[in-house]
C-alpha cells in the first residue's frame, strides 16, 4: 500500500473520531453519531490533504510513513474533522 493511501486512511479515520468528539462536546453542534462521523471523515480527509500540501514534511507519500508523519496526520485529520463538524453543526443549528 502506498504511503499516500496510508496517510489518507489515517486522516479519514482521525477526522471521523474528531468529528464525533466535537459533536459530543456540545449539544449545539451535535449532528448525530452517523452524521458526525461522515462530516468528520470528509473534513479529516480534505483538511489532512491541505495540511500535507502546506507542510510537505507531513506528506511523506513515497515511502511508508514514519512516526512523525503519522502523528501529524492524526492531529491534522482530527482537528480538521472536528472543525468541519462544528461548522456544519452551527449552520444547521442556526437554520433550525
Amino acid at each position: 500500500m502506498s504511503g499516500l493511501l496510508v496517510n489518507l486512511i489515517i486522516q479519514i479515520v482521525s477526522g471521523a473520531i474528531g468529528g464525533n468528539i466535537a459533536g459530543k462536546a456540545s449539544n449545539n453542534i451535535d449532528l448525530g453519531a452517523l452524521t458526525n462521523t461522515i462530516v468528520g471523515a470528509i473534513g479529516g480527509g480534505a483538511g489532512g490533504q491541505i495540511l500535507g500540501m502546506l507542510i510537505p514534511l507531513l506528506a511523506n507519500s513515497d515511502a511508508a510513513p514514519d512516526i512523525g508523519s503519522i502523528v501529524g496526520q492524526v492531529a491534522g485529520g482530527g482537528v480538521a474533522g472536528a472543525v468541519l463538524t462544528a461548522i456544519v453543526g452551527a449552520i444547521k443549528n442556526k437554520a433550525a
